[in-house]
């Protein structure tokens, strides 16, 4: 065949038989992942038949880590990631030392060296962001607390495992016990300083220049009119800031897209450029799971399955544990450890850079890296079963133990309004879900307006903040009846839900109607199937994000108040 035509053949073998094993899995109640990780090992080197190009299906999934990660900076803002920063930093930081502690301790048991141990370790320390955000997309949390929790952890994660990526080569001598004297001539804190500096030097250009051009450019090209062009330069901006960032500054491609989704995010038109990019994203990421299949030698299951059911049970076993502990530690609801625990039972695409890159530097043996490979083949498979028992393990447990109860009852001192509150904010006030990019501006015009309200906000850090601001606010899911309770939703004139979770919305809104069937409510949603949904079931006023949605928003809150106010008298 000739050579010119491998990527042709690569990507039809990669789709169509993706296709198929997909089309079954689902048939058989199986999540469609699991289809495509098969489809990736059958057109694989280590099993008979046509082989697809290895290298090239590589790629082509690191455009789709690309997509996902620049679609994923286009609904996480910056101030998202500081939000979570009290628990995403430090859970992070101490749920890879321990997975790199017991992979250390499992070679060990194997008879490998401590700095065998320890880069094995770090490879199953880190999980993967496209099954991850696969996963928060499939159970509809992604924009949710939880969801920033487990999307925080993982950003952090990879920052650690890019310097991790930068240092070990030089590194690499020492830990073989013979340093070079090139190597020597370089002091290693020289090295640690020079990497930071460049992290520091990309993010620094992304948040100054970055947030001003990137969304001045998709400006520019909208008012062309021309949707190819639009897509064009979404697609263009993520791929090429990515590639730059790799290129300039050592940052890995995954994380210079998501950065310039954060910053894109600035735009009226993000919302737009989430929904261009979406084709190819699932594209693409179908693309990734083949190729992780591709690289998997089934064989490795027969001669060594012991070392990888060690694998797994780290990776499955030890992070989801202690994830989930270090989220109750930090006084998180159960439902949200659980989701974060899940989230990271898995590992992916920096696993194999790492483990590649150790195998190249002589610091792991071959056997490392297919015992990696196994172990994420097998994490990812079982992945989503594990997010499908979360709902009913979290029962079983509330039903079974006192002290899981316990937790799920203790109170966020944040999650009532004080004894102090004046009156103003506890009769025909507005109830404004949501503190983000849309609620800000709205909460901006009431107080313009000497509207009295009452924020709900999920995030704990944002409602301190808000506190010490003289606003009232209080911290909790308003999807839960408890706590619009506690924002008197039952005597206020509105609720305005900032937020375009369709499935919380439903409940916020069944709920308020239920306490207050008088009260009017205002929404908002990305999705014009949605939009049309919410008001056949006459959901409220429901607003479709596109252009300036802030704005029309609060014009039709301040234009209401008055006359629902009136009426709720």
């Amino acid at each position: 065949m000739d050579h010119n035509l491998t990527l042709i053949t690569t990507v039809a073998a990669g789709f169509g038989i993706a296709l198929v094993f997909g089309f079954i899995a689902e048939r058989l109640k199986i999540p469609a992942l699991v289809g495509y990780l098969l489809a990736g090992i059958l057109i694989g080197p280590a099993t008979p038949g046509y082989v697809a190009d290895v290298n090239i299906a590589s790629q082509l999934a690191e455009i789709g880590v690309m997509l996902l990660m620049f679609g994923v900076g286009l609904h996480f803002s910056l101030n998202d990631l500081l939000a979570v920063k009290r628990i995403a930093i430090p859970g992070a930081i101490v749920q890879m030392t321990l997975a790199t502690l017991l992979g250390m301790l499992v070679t060990w048991w194997w008879g490998w060296s401590w700095q065998s141990g320890l880069i094995f370790g770090l490879t199953l320390s880190v999980a993967s962001t496209v099954v991850l955000l696969k996963a928060l997309e499939s159970q509809g949390v992604l924009d949710s607390l939880k969801g920033r929790i487990a999307i925080g952890w993982l950003v952090v994660e990879d920052l650690a495992t890019v310097l991790v990526l930068v240092l070990l080569p030089p590194l690499a001598g020492i830990l073989n016990g013979s340093p070079d004297v090139s190597e020597q001539a370089r002091p290693l804190w020289l090295t640690i300083s020079l990497t930071m500096l460049q992290v520091i030097a990309f993010i620094a250009i992304m948040l100054v220049v970055g947030r001003r051009v990137l969304p001045w450019l998709l400006w520019q090209v909208s008012k062309t009119g021309s949707r190819e062009l639009f897509t064009l330069s979404v697609i263009a901006t993520a791929i090429g800031v990515a590639v730059g960032a790799a290129e300039l500054f050592s940052v890995s491609f995954a994380l210079g897209a998501f950065f310039a989704g954060m910053v894109m995010r600035e735009s009226e038109f993000s919302h737009r450029a989430a929904q261009e990019s979406l084709p190819l994203r699932d594209a693409f990421s179908v693309l990734f799971f083949v190729s992780v299949g591709m690289l998997f030698d089934p064989s490795i299951l027969l001669t060594e399955p012991f070392h990888v059911l060690g694998v797994v049970f780290i990776i499955v076993a030890g992070k989801t544990l202690a994830a989930f502990a270090l989220v109750i530690a930090f006084r998180y609801p159960l439902n949200t450890a659980l989701t974060v625990a899940a989230s990271l039972a898995q590992i992916g695409e920096f696993s194999f850079i790492l483990g590649g890159l150790g195998v190249t530097l002589g610091l792991i043996p071959a056997q490392g890296m297919s015992l990696v490979l196994a172990g994420a083949l097998i994490s990812i498979a079982i992945n989503p079963f594990l997010f499908a028992m979360i709902l009913p393990f979290q029962k079983w447990l509330l039903s079974k133990s006192s002290y899981a109860r316990k937790l799920e009852q203790r109170q966020d001192p944040n999650a009532e309004l004080p004894m102090s509150t004046e009156r103003k904010y506890l009769q025909e006030q507005v109830v404004l879900v949501g503190y983000g990019r849309v609620g800000r501006r709205i909460a901006q015009a009431l107080t313009d307006a000497a509207i009295p309200y009452v924020v709900v906000e999920e995030r704990r850090e944002m409602v301190d903040s808000l506190r010490k601001q003289g606003l009232i606010a209080i911290s909790g899911d308003a999807a839960e009846p408890v706590v619009l309770i506690q924002a008197h939703i039952r005597e206020a004139a509105m609720l305005v839900i900032a937020t375009a979770d369709l499935m919380d919305v439903q409940k916020m809104t069944e709920t308020a109607r239920t306490l207050n069937p008088g009260i009017e409510i205002i929404l908002y949603t990305h999705s014009e199937d949605e939009m049309n949904m919410l008001r056949d079931n006459n959901a409220g006023m429901v607003f479709f994000a596109e252009g300036e949605l802030a704005k029309g928003m609060t014009t039709h809150i301040l234009k209401r108040y008055d006359a629902t106010r009136t009426i709720h008298a």
